[in-house]
Parts: structure tokens; sequence; C-alpha cells
């Protein structure tokens, strides 16, 4: 696949939008000599609220400043007691993690293995674990603001009104305004999370994207063939 989006690179700028922070995507993207930076134009991490441009940092955003301390530790507490309650076959560690503009919310814990990651994924859609957490997350904090999407095989994303991928089109705009900066009148974005709920919706259905749904790497690399004549 990288070798495949190197030579898309040729024809046309291209990024990625993950709700990971960037240690996880350069686990899952670059390799212990390459940083992922160096491999796209665009890379944004936690949906773009950590974001570089051609291996530079773009301005950042904080979820805890937004949100505050003490309704985060209401949020978290309530998060940390509905887990507690839930009973899984399989629980691991890391239920929730903090990042830089998101919490990350796993029932299973992200210390599972992929195995029990696939179990749980399986339970998940005949159980409606995740769905449920969230709906009882949406009648505690009908006030906050937030946005949950379910994303993945193990999680869901936390987040304010507005950041959920989508964020990182306000930085492939802000580029047209840069001293030799190009503006983007054709922005594709390609995801497997694309129904309402998923992590990929927001974006997939913005009018400022074309979106294509894919089910996997096989599949985009198929699809990216086709579109580009690569």
């Amino acid at each position: 696949m990288l070798a495949l989006l190197a030579q898309l690179r040729h024809k046309v700028a291209i990024g990625y939008v993950g709700g990971s922070d960037l240690v996880k995507q350069q686990e899952q993207l670059g390799s212990a000599t390459i940083p992922v930076t160096t491999l796209f134009d665009f890379c944004f991490a936690e949906n773009g609220l950590t974001a570089f441009r051609l291996g530079e940092v773009l301005t950042s955003q904080s979820f805890i400043g937004w949100l505050g301390e003490e309704k985060y530790k209401r949020l978290v507490k309530f998060m940390l007691r509905y887990i507690a309650d839930l009973d899984l076959p399989v629980m691991r560690g890391t239920f929730v993690e903090f990042r830089n503009g998101m919490v990350n919310v796993s029932p299973v814990g992200r210390n599972a293995s992929m195995q029990e990651r696939g179990d749980f994924e399986r339970y998940d859609g005949e159980h409606g674990v995740r769905k449920t957490f969230v709906e009882a997350l949406k009648r505690e904090f009908p006030d906050l603001g937030l946005t949950y999407s379910i994303g993945g095989k193990i999680s869901f994303d936390v987040f304010p009104h507005g950041w959920d991928k989508t964020y990182c089109l306000r930085h492939v705009e802000a580029e047209a305004k840069q001293p030799d900066g190009v503006q983007y009148t054709t922005i594709h974005f390609f995801g497997d999370k694309t129904a309402p709920g998923g992590n990929d919706y927001e974006i997939f259905s913005d009018p400022r994207t074309i979106g294509h749904a894919v089910t996997g790497p096989e599949d985009t690399a198929r699809q990216l063939k086709k579109l580009f004549d690569l």
C-alpha cells in the first residue's frame, strides 16, 4: 500500500486522517527508520487536532482545555463506573485513553490482543455494547456538547461537536492562504466506517469531499488504481 501511495503522490497531494495519536499512526503506517510525516503531504492525528504539513507541525487544539478539568473528571468517572459494571467475556486494561483532542473509550480495553479484539467486535455486533454505552453517555451529559463516534473494532471516541474528522479540512483549506499555497478544489476521502454513527461518516458525507466507501486496504488500493489510473 505504501508503494502505491508513493506512486499516487507523484500525481496528487495525499494525506490521512485518524482518531489515533501520532505515536500509534507511526506504528501503523511508518517504520523504525521512516517517520510517517515524510510519507504524506498532510498527516492528521486525532482527527486533525494534531496536524502536519510536509513534516511541519500545524496549530493544534486541546480537548481538556476546551471542556475544563471539572467537567472532564465528571465524564471520566462516569465512564469508569459504567465499565466496572459491565460483564464481558474478556476485559483487559486501558479502558479510557486521554488524547490531545479527544477521549478514546474501550469497554474491553486497549490492551486486548488481536484475537481478543476480533472476538469483542463480533460480540459487540451481537450485543451492541458500544452503542448502549454511547446512549448512556448522551443521557448523562446532554449539555456538554460532545460527539460520540464508534470506530475500529473495540472502542469509540468522544470529542466536542465539530471535532470529528471534518476538523482536518480546515487545515487543507488554510493551505490556500499560505505563501505559494495551493487551493484544493477536489478532495477525495476513502473510509470504511461511513455509515451514520461511524467515525468516517461526517467527512464522508461532507459537501467539501467526494466520499468513497471501502472495505479494507485491498479495496482501497483497487479503487485508487481505477480512479487515478495507477
